[in-house]
């Protein structure tokens, strides 16, 4: 990968992952990583990684079905062509997502922040966030394994995303 390609990678924001093929017609399910989960089909250009490189796809029609998403793209109009698909990630540019307000965070920036507890113990980094319902959950890998709820001035007492950290009112020990 050269380097213009390794900085393009760092600008694009996965929103979603192509699942299993559905039907004969080239469509597949789709997992999508955005809220509401329909929001995934309102980008353009939409990204997908097909054998390690970042291609736009077009998509040629979407629908829910039984609760899941399923889509076709263009130029996958059989299902062995969109079995190639078949758990490529999808993204946009970073410069598609909309601007947050402050004390808003996309979970992508989130993950790889090194925590910190308010007594200095480095407690791991943000492996990956899960949604619970009442509010999302940092999952916080090092030594050990914790859950952290995300609720700012509680147990998220500062994000500093420029140097890449979040120090938290955690014990080391829970």
């Amino acid at each position: 990968m050269s380097q213009s390609d390794l900085e393009r990678a760092k600008t694009k924001v996965i929103v979603g992952r192509v699942g299993a093929v559905y039907g004969i017609k080239g469509w597949v399910k789709i997992q999508s990583f955005t809220e509401p989960r329909q929001n995934l089909f309102s980008y353009a250009p939409l990204y997908i990684k097909h054998q390690g490189i970042w291609q736009i796809v077009k998509l040629a029609d979407y629908n829910e079905q039984a609760k899941q998403l399923v889509a076709q793209f263009s130029g996958y109009n059989d299902r062995e062509s969109a079995q190639l698909l078949t758990g490529s990630e999808l993204a946009i540019e970073r410069q598609q997502l909309p601007k947050l307000a402050k004390n808003e965070y996309y979970w992508s920036d989130l993950e790889g922040l090194t925590v910190i507890n308010t007594e200095g113990v480095l407690l791991g980094k943000v492996e990956y966030i899960f949604e619970t319902g009442s509010n999302d959950v940092l999952v916080v890998k090092g030594e050990r394994q914790y859950l952290i709820p995300f609720l700012l001035n509680q147990f998220i007492l500062s994000v500093d995303l420029l140097h890449k950290n979040l120090q938290v009112d955690w014990d080391a020990e829970f």
